[in-house]
């Protein structure tokens, strides 16, 4: 073959190449259209049953020289392709995501505003037991310059017969306790029935790891005009976080606080393995300010502060922790959360390690 004919070839090669390129694309754009009609008929986006009927029709055409096996590799990554457009295309559309609203979310909660650029802070004991026992943390949360107390009234346990929180009462005594030292309350909800009376005693409903994808409770929050904050499931991926984030927001609600909690890995050292990536990805992916609760996801006292600069290291807008008089006696929890002098230790060793004064 002269080097003349070899140029030609060459050209033509060239030639195709545009052609496919304009016609593939030509394509993901009917793929594009079609996703759309799918969304608004509720249709699942894959259907395999299409999918084969393309396939058998293009083999049944194809005269060579390819394989009938190389043609199907060639156009399943196609369909794959337009199947991954589709739902991108869904992302976009999310209303958590940073594509939808570029700039930061700020939640503002007793004067606090959280994802504002500085860390927040969000203390208290595991579950409520009493008033006395609520009342000696939010002392020590005040003496600190902060504002958020967090304490369990309802509890979710893994266990029917471990303590499951004193419920109404255990709201009463932390509404109490909050207004003599003018905090704001962090109570976790579990039952969409609870949320009405709820607001009455508390600021910021928690909606914990095992109800992550409790959708009638999320869209119950987000029906709402109050701060939620919203746990990662222990086994829930980002995306399936972020999607029930989505509930709430779809129902109005856009005070939103994320919190990385730890997922469940094979690991034993903890109780739980912090996915401390997380936060970075969250912070990309979506505009709402990110959290990270130090003791559900170590469960050892001894990692606290560790992780809680780690966590503030990598972006995270604040830090979650327990804190108890005296953990020994404690009703839950009691391996994992601090007593005050520990707390004070604590405290201000992050504040010594960022450079940061109390809000």
């Amino acid at each position: 073959m002269s080097h003349n004919e070899l140029d030609i070839l060459r050209e033509k090669v060239d030639t195709l190449n545009l052609q496919l390129l304009e016609l593939i694309n030509e394509r993901a754009k009917a793929a594009q259209e079609i996703g759309k009609i799918k969304e608004k008929q509720g249709m699942y986006r894959f259907d395999p049953v299409r999918e084969r009927e393309m396939l058998n029709q293009i083999i049944e055409n194809n005269k060579g020289p390819f394989e009938h096996s190389t043609i199907e590799h060639i156009f399943k990554e196609i369909f794959k392709a337009n199947l991954e457009l589709q739902q991108d295309d869904h992302r976009k559309a999310l209303l958590v995501s940073r594509k939808k609203k570029p700039e930061d979310t700020v939640v503002s909660i007793n004067g606090e505003n959280i994802g504002d650029g500085t860390p927040s802070f969000i203390f208290g004991p595991c579950a409520v037991e009493s008033y006395e026992q609520v009342a000696a943390v939010a002392e020590s949360v005040k003496a600190k310059g902060l504002k958020l107390l967090r304490g369990g009234a309802f509890k979710p346990r893994t266990s029917p017969y471990d303590f499951q929180g004193l419920g109404l009462e255990g709201l009463k005594i932390l509404k109490k306790v909050a207004d003599e030292y003018n905090l704001a309350v962090v109570s976790e909800i579990v039952n969409p029935a609870d949320i009405e009376k709820a607001l009455d005693y508390i600021d910021v409903i928690q909606i914990g790891a095992r109800n992550m994808q409790n959708f009638e409770l999320l869209k119950a929050a987000g029906a709402v005009n109050k701060p939620v904050l919203l746990k990662r499931g222990l086994a829930a991926t980002i995306s399936e976080f972020i999607n029930a984030a989505e509930y709430i927001i779809s129902q109005g609600n856009g005070q939103i606080i994320l919190c990385e909690r730890g997922i469940r890995t094979y690991e034993k050292a903890t109780r739980n393995t912090l996915d401390i990536s997380a936060v970075p990805i969250l912070k990309q992916e979506t505009h709402l300010p990110v959290f990270v609760d130090v003791t559900h996801s170590t469960g050892r006292r001894d990692l606290l502060l560790p992780t809680a600069k780690a966590a503030l290291a990598v972006g995270a807008d604040g830090v979650m922790a327990e804190v108890h008089p005296d953990p020994a006696v404690a009703l839950s929890d009691s391996a994992q959360q601090m007593n005050i002098d520990q707390f004070d230790t604590f405290f201000e060793e992050i504040k010594k390690g960022l450079f940061i004064s109390s809000k």
